[in-house]
């Protein structure tokens, strides 16, 4: 199996909350106002707990109703108050993922995994991002480690194929 590594510098993200135990309180933490869109768009993600796109969003039921400008300005939103990070695939979709409780000011500081056959992605929490130095007085605005290939239930089903 060949997996292939991809180094890209382009994830947006800053933490301002703190470690909260429902939706709402993590709205009113960050500051936002907790509006229904918001409540059901965050409660989703978590619900998922993975990185989705904007594709998939829309396509679970109850977000269903939302438009595409009203989702893209929730989830920029929730991106620019901490709660949610977002990872651009090799694919060129950027995904969306809530942030881990567990490490409350995280920026997204752990490599992703997107299956090219499927497109799903998850987060891998146990990863952390490598060091890189940079030339001295550079400012870093983001990193992003992403490993692709297939994944287990993707694999699985190209060798019972075969």
């Amino acid at each position: 199996m060949e997996i292939q590594f991809f180094l890209h510098m382009q994830v947006t993200f800053s933490y301002r909350g703190g470690m909260t135990s429902s939706v709402p309180e993590l709205l009113r933490g960050a500051g936002l106002r907790r509006t229904p869109t918001r409540l059901a768009v965050l409660a989703r993600m978590e619900l998922l707990a993975r990185p989705c796109s904007h594709a998939e969003l829309l396509a679970i039921p109850d977000l269903a109703d939302l438009d595409d400008i009203t989702l893209y300005r929730t989830l920029n939103t929730l991106v620019e108050a901490g709660l949610v990070h977002r990872i651009h695939g090799i694919d060129g979709v950027w995904r969306y993922s809530t942030q881990p409780r567990s490490q409350p000011g995280c920026p997204g500081n752990h490599a992703h995994f997107l299956c090219n056959s499927c497109g799903r992605m998850s987060c891998l929490l146990s990863e952390p991002m490598p060091r890189v130095a940079v030339p001295e007085g550079a400012e870093v605005h983001g990193r992003h480690f992403l490993v692709f290939g297939r994944c287990a239930s993707c694999a699985g089903q190209q060798k019972a194929a075969e």
